[in-house]
């Protein structure tokens, strides 16, 4: 059995369907549905054993020593993602204690645990984009607590007889994040106002970056789901990774293939940059992937063109997976 949390979510559900598609079923998922809103949709074209609500789920854990015996490995990709949220106690209670108890888990019943981590650890970017304490600057709580989890983790590394991966996600787009609403990618709030009769709005020039020239590393998340069953797959060092292309694209070069995908002839037209975002904005983001390249992954990435293409396909389909597709 493999353990899922965040099962419902964005990459979480692809990470399921990825584990689908190679005839897996045996999967556990644990999540927070919450009590209004689509998320729920995202289950509907997956396929899996249980489902447990995320609290039920850490008493299981932290109360129950016989279970476990039968799970192969857990992927951790429950959080609090909004980087809106200012609440840092709220954030750490969500996303560094409950992430402490299922890397305790782990490391009792010895499960290979491969968890989300995020590329807002590296803040403004100034000092790179490397795994490495000192290009380290979180500017905001959520931030904050991937950072602290990923310096939590880093003391079982050596000493842990399990594997644990942690990926730090660029900026991932892709199928099933329509439930994020304001969090979800450019492309799919793109997609929604152009859908509404209204052409892709960007921010005007900021950082030292004109007009929609901010340029950050997006990453398909058919390809996040494919680096994290290749963690699961191969023999990886215990370690913290970076989970992108090496490559970033312009909010432009965004907007331009939004449209041609979309088959459409609006315009591009841009907004001024908010006041609230100023130095709590990353305008430039590129991951450096040397390290996992020297792990040896070579799977390669999808063309940034084709995975557009592909996910206004998805979008214009109805925006979930079904079973059988």
């Amino acid at each position: 059995m493999i353990i899922v949390t965040g099962g419902a979510g964005f990459i979480g559900s692809n990470i399921v369907r990825a584990l689908n598609e190679r005839g897996r079923n045996d999967i556990f998922i644990v999540d927070d549905l919450g009590g209004e809103g689509d998320k729920y949709k995202n289950l509907i074209g997956l396929r899996f054993i249980d489902y447990q609500h995320k609290d039920d789920f850490l008493k299981l854990i932290t109360g129950n020593s016989t279970f476990g015996s039968n799970v192969e490995a857990i992927f951790h990709e429950g959080a609090c993602s909004d980087t809106m949220v200012y609440d840092v106690n709220f954030m750490m209670k969500a996303n560094y204690d409950y992430s402490k108890e299922i890397l305790r888990f782990c490391l009792r019943k010895q499960i290979p645990l491969i968890y989300a981590s995020s590329a807002s650890v590296y803040g403004m970017g100034k000092k790179g984009f490397r795994e490495d304490e000192a290009c380290e600057n979180p500017i905001n709580p959520y931030a904050f607590s991937k950072l602290m989890f990923d310096r939590y983790v880093r003391q079982f590394l050596t000493a842990s007889k399990s594997k644990i991966i942690g990926l730090r996600y660029f900026n991932v787009f892709g199928p099933q994040e329509s439930h994020k609403g304001k969090m979800a990618s450019i492309f799919y709030q793109i997609y929604r106002r152009m859908k509404h009769g209204g052409g892709p709005k960007l921010f005007k020039g900021t950082d030292g970056f004109d007009d929609g020239e901010q340029k950050r590393d997006f990453i398909y998340v058919k390809d996040v789901a494919k680096i994290n069953l290749w963690c699961l797959d191969n023999d990886v060092e215990s370690g913290i990774y970076n989970c992108g292309t090496g490559h970033a694209h312009t909010f432009n070069a965004v907007a331009k293939a939004m449209i041609e995908s979309m088959h459409s002839k609006m315009r591009t037209t841009y907004c001024d940059f908010p006041d609230e975002l100023r130095g709590k904005y990353q305008s430039f983001t590129e991951a450096d992937m040397k390290k996992l390249t020297a792990a040896g992954y070579k799977g390669g990435f999808t063309n940034f063109v084709l995975a557009v293409e592909e996910y206004c396909k998805f979008l214009e389909a109805g925006g979930y997976y079904t079973l059988g597709k």
